[in-house]
């Protein structure tokens, strides 16, 4: 995600956990306001309370790839915060993506609530969707 669309101080999420209104569901809170400019910016906050450092980070990928993929449909001129709660330690990434579009439509920052959720097909990592093979040991 590009710099212009990422919120990282500390002060800003204060600022729109504070400001902002929010939606919550099972996984995930989202705090939007408006921000006055014709682009949206995103912020992930996953506590040390959901677990170690590589679960944390796991999850905020997974959330950034679920906005990333959905950047064209959301509209524009929010701040938009996502809070991760407990239960989102067992969610795979299909219940994060939903999560994050059930939000974003109760939220009314979706402009065609009715597009189908994006799916994807192949693994990321491996564009052919195939197992990776073993490699020879070079003994």
């Amino acid at each position: 995600m590009k710099r212009q669309y990422r919120i990282r101080k500390n002060e800003h999420f204060q600022a729109i956990r504070r400001n902002g209104r929010s939606y919550s569901d099972r996984y995930l809170v989202l705090c939007v306001v408006p921000n006055g400019l014709d682009y949206h910016r995103f912020g992930f906050s996953v506590s040390n309370r959901i677990g170690n450092a590589v679960t944390r980070n796991r999850i905020k990928r997974r959330l950034r790839e679920a906005i990333r993929l959905r950047m064209p449909t959301i509209e524009t001129g929010w701040d938009v915060v996502f809070i991760a709660r407990r239960p989102i330690r067992s969610a795979d990434y299909q219940q994060m993506d939903a999560a994050c579009a059930r939000l974003l439509r109760r939220a009314h920052l979706l402009s065609d609530p009715i597009a189908p959720d994006p799916v994807v097909t192949q693994s990321p990592a491996l564009p052919s969707g195939k197992p990776r093979e073993k490699r020879e040991s070079h003994e």
